[in-house]
């Protein structure tokens, strides 16, 4: 096999590896909240448990770049693109600790009846997903325009975000022996916040691999 049929061949298995990582990472997200509304500890516990095989997988992908960049000493944007995998890698495993974080709260929870303002936090988590798998797709693709529409996504979950705290806090002030469960779901609604962030600091990278140029989507 020849120099740059090698490489491209390592580029490749390290993108693999990474949509493998971020499909983990996702459904683990998807799974904690499933858990979270229909009180469903063992799914929680699952959670919790698998989040090693996130974190086992990102460390062989980092392992994997690193020893490509030292043995091919890549140029531009094949060096941009392994420094992509490496950053969105670490933006999906920690969704997968967000899961992690989210399933300990359901735990916590245990089977009190969820506060009304779970109806924001479920329309977050789906913005939330589906920002995370198209910003996948668009890095895959190398595909700006769909990056793009990811950070109009993101306002709408800080929208949802401030929505549900508001709610969370009338809620403390009304029923005062809800404060525990207004304290969970207050950092519920953050894990998912965070983690449409990350959603955006994909299409951020996915900018900075085609152009060379970092941008701040956030804005």
């Amino acid at each position: 096999m020849a120099v740059r049929e090698k490489f491209e061949y390592e580029l490749q298995s390290a993108q693999e590896m990474l949509i493998t990582l971020s499909t983990m990472a996702i459904d683990a997200l998807d799974k904690s909240m499933q858990a979270l509304v229909a009180h469903d500890i063992d799914t929680a516990l699952q959670v919790i448990e698998d989040d090693m095989h996130i974190n086992r997988l990102e460390e062989e992908l980092n392992d994997h770049v690193i020893l490509l960049i030292a043995k091919q000493s890549p140029v531009a944007t094949d060096l941009r693109r392994l420094i992509v995998t490496i950053k969105v890698a670490s933006d999906m495993e920690r969704v997968g600790d967000y899961a992690v974080n989210i399933a300990k709260e359901t735990i916590r929870i245990g089977q009190q009846e969820l506060l009304e303002p779970i109806q924001k936090i479920q329309r977050m988590h789906k913005l939330a997903t589906e920002m995370l798998r198209q910003g996948i797709d668009a890095l895959v693709q190398e595909d700006v325009e769909k990056a793009k529409a990811i950070a109009d996504m993101d306002d709408e979950v800080d929208d949802l975000y401030g929505e549900a705290i508001r709610l969370l806090f009338q809620h403390s002030a009304k029923e005062p022996e809800k404060l525990s469960q207004v304290t969970q779901l207050a950092f519920v609604s953050r894990y998912m916040e965070r983690s449409a962030d990350y959603a955006t600091n994909i299409a951020e990278q996915l900018f900075y691999l085609v152009r060379g140029r970092h941008y701040d989507l956030n804005k």
